[in-house]
């Protein structure tokens, strides 16, 4: 498919992508897909004919969410998503109706990004084996990293949703208690040991009642699609709070989400298989097929001298639970999901020292510093850092990605 929009090499929105997202310019808030660097107004695609024959309500992107949008149902969904990648290429209706209504393409980095959904709830799992075993060698026995139930089940607890922002938006150092080495008590500080999480987070797109589950078989139905994600987490609150019940103070405080929500369906061809789960789980976690995705992930730290370094290049198909048996395993219960409602992956850490996902493990608790071009150190994030993810899908023909999720720590 060749598109009449110009698309610069490399860039993350290719007219095989089609992502949706909310947009503000002047004074309108609205759904909107991107090609290239030129943002497409979905509303006047609309009013303009471009969905004729789609049965979609008058102005439903005319929102400033894409929650009644998703909750059409992927039958629909789909539809707009194939109509626009047919009348993005060159002749066809969008090359037509933009040259009469110049006002419905409009240059990127005109645009402000808006958290793109009304998130009702927020999940976050634990579903990396390498990070995990990370995690249990440096805090318990490194003979028994992984704790009994690990690898019968995904580990995951409820967030925070009210704190997700979209990437751009500043994060204040959080404090809480610490518990300060060979101290008695705890004070109450900010954190010495800001990190970031590399993870990735899927939309649901379904909704189910209270007491019903869903089937592992079907899971891929109820995702609309997945986004960059970066769950902030202060490691010394964190250590002293998490026993007995888990993470609280230390995650809730913020979290940063990528503003374009890219579909499974833009995600097929690079569909793969995950790890080998050698140990046999129950039934409702059995499944078959490939339910990976061969998504680059890399994560890039700056401080406010304009130095940069890229501290992680890691992969989403290293993940040893898939986003399927995350949403099975969240609902075998009969918990129900609703549209909107965001499940994160937990830290995505590869095999390799280059591929881990937060700095805990990149600095091994702080004995290994990060050297940074300007030759100073980091342990953890310094206020002024800025942590930049990245995350992209290609092959030889297609390339398809995500959109920056960057967050400044800023300086009280």
């Amino acid at each position: 498919m060749v598109s009449f929009i110009n698309i610069p090499k490399g860039s993350d929105f290719s007219i095989y992508n089609i992502p949706f997202g909310i947009f503000r310019f002047e004074n309108k808030t609205a759904a909107c897909t991107r090609i290239g660097d030129t943002i497409i107004d979905l509303d006047l695609c609309q009013q303009h004919g471009v969905f004729e024959g789609i049965n979609l309500p008058v102005g439903i992107f005319n929102r400033p969410f894409l929650n009644d949008f998703i909750r059409l149902g992927k039958p629909i969904t789909n539809q707009v998503r194939i109509r626009l990648q047919e009348a993005a290429q060159i002749g066809n209706t969008l090359d037509i109706v933009s040259n009469a209504h110049s006002d419905l393409l409009i240059d990127a980095d005109k645009v402000d990004m808006l958290l793109p959904i009304v998130i009702g709830d927020y999940t976050d799992f634990y579903s990396s084996r390498e990070h995990a075993t990370n995690v249990g060698m440096m805090f318990r026995d490194p003979a028994n990293a992984l704790l009994p139930n690990w690898l019968h089940l995904p580990v995951g607890y409820h967030g925070r949703s009210s704190s997700i922002v979209v990437s751009g938006t500043d994060i204040k150092r959080p404090s809480g208690q610490i518990m300060p080495p060979g101290a008695d008590t705890p004070v109450f500080s900010k954190t010495k040991r800001l990190d970031f999480e590399l993870e990735m987070a899927f939309v649901i797109g379904k909704e189910t009642k209270l007491g019903t589950s869903i089937e592992i078989s079907d899971a891929e139905d109820y995702i609309f699609g997945v986004m960059l994600f970066n769950d902030w987490s202060a490691r010394d609150i964190q250590r002293w709070e998490y026993v007995p019940l888990g993470p609280f103070l230390a995650k809730n405080f913020a979290s940063t989400v990528s503003p374009w929500i890219v579909t499974l369906e833009a995600l097929e061809p690079f569909r793969v298989n995950g790890p080998v789960q050698e140990t046999e789980v129950l039934p409702y976690l059995q499944y078959t097929g490939a339910r990976s995705y061969d998504i680059h992930l890399s994560v890039a730290l700056s401080n406010d001298k304009n130095t940069k370094k890229t501290i992680s290049e890691s992969n989403f198909k290293y993940m040893y639970w898939n986003m399927c048996q995350q949403l099975a395993h969240h609902t075998v219960n009969g918990c129900n999901v609703r549209v909107g409602d965001l499940l994160a992956s937990g830290t995505i850490s590869g095999p390799t020292p280059d591929s881990l996902g937060s700095m805990l493990e990149i600095t091994w608790n702080g004995t290994k510093p990060v050297v940074m071009p300007d030759n100073t150190d980091r342990t953890f994030i310094e206020d002024g850092d800025t942590v930049s993810m990245k995350g992209w899908c290609e092959n030889e023909n297609i390339r398809i990605g995500f959109g920056p999720c960057t967050g400044t720590i800023y300086r009280d």
